[in-house]
């Protein structure tokens, strides 16, 4: 519907595609990721957002839950299902767990919930989109049959491509950096969402159990119970 980004201005960052059907709420989102350094173009109904994905090849989607038509949950969805995994942050009005978990376990790479800074919003976005995970030396990452390239942002098992979010790949390339060391809830939500709520450790299950699923045989993860998580290749 807009792009606020003045004539001559280019934006440094990528353009932003922000699905939000409350006026206010999407002008407070516009200007913060403006001054950012993003372009910004919104949407207000699912229908519409689907159409820009395809169109603009946003960098990232700011994506509203709770859209009349076609909802948030399902643009995600079709946008999944048809092999499109530009990164999603869901913004939702719903406190309940089952809600930000569901949008997470359709492909979904964070959350927010309304009333939220839109400072972290752009906290947020920004981590999303890092295209440096912190591997020393920025070499390929291998652990049993799974391989990284941080540099190419792609994975493969066994040579033979898989598809991960951009939450995803971050989480898989901080264990894969340190093979065998165990890293508790906290630790990975610190490192990798960048944040210290760490009553969000679910959120942390939920990208694990999507990544066991996507790497399928070649899982190299494995479970420490009341510990945390590693990759060494065993996978329990």
């Amino acid at each position: 519907m807009e792009n606020p980004i003045p004539a001559g201005a280019q934006p440094s960052r990528g353009l932003v595609l922000v699905v939000e059907d409350e006026r206010a709420i999407a002008d407070v989102q516009r200007i913060y990721l403006s001054r950012a350094g993003f372009g910004v173009h919104v949407e207000t109904t699912g229908e519409g957002g689907l159409e820009q994905v395809r169109s603009l090849r946003p960098v990232a989607v700011v994506l509203d839950v709770g859209l009349p038509g076609i909802d948030g949950i399902e643009v995600c969805q079709r946008m999944r299902a048809r092999n499109d995994w530009t990164p999603i942050i869901f913004v939702t009005a719903r406190d309940e767990e089952v809600d930000m978990l569901l949008g997470l376990e359709l492909g979904a790479d964070d959350y927010l919930t309304k009333p939220f800074s839109p400072r972290e919003l752009v906290t947020r976005l920004k981590t999303v989109l890092r295209r440096s995970t912190g591997v020393p030396g920025g070499g390929v990452l291998r652990v049993g049959s799974v391989a990284l390239d941080p540099e190419t942002r792609t994975a493969s098992v066994d040579g033979s491509p898989v598809e991960l979010t951009a939450r995803e790949f971050d989480v898989l390339a901080y264990l894969m950096a340190s093979p065998g060391r165990v890293f508790s809830r906290e630790q990975l939500l610190s490192a990798v969402w960048g944040q210290a709520d760490y009553s969000a450790g679910r959120t942390v299950d939920v990208h694990i159990a999507q990544l066991r699923s996507k790497l399928g045989a070649g899982n190299p993860l494995r479970t420490l119970r009341g510990v945390g998580y590693s990759a060494d290749g065993d996978g329990a």
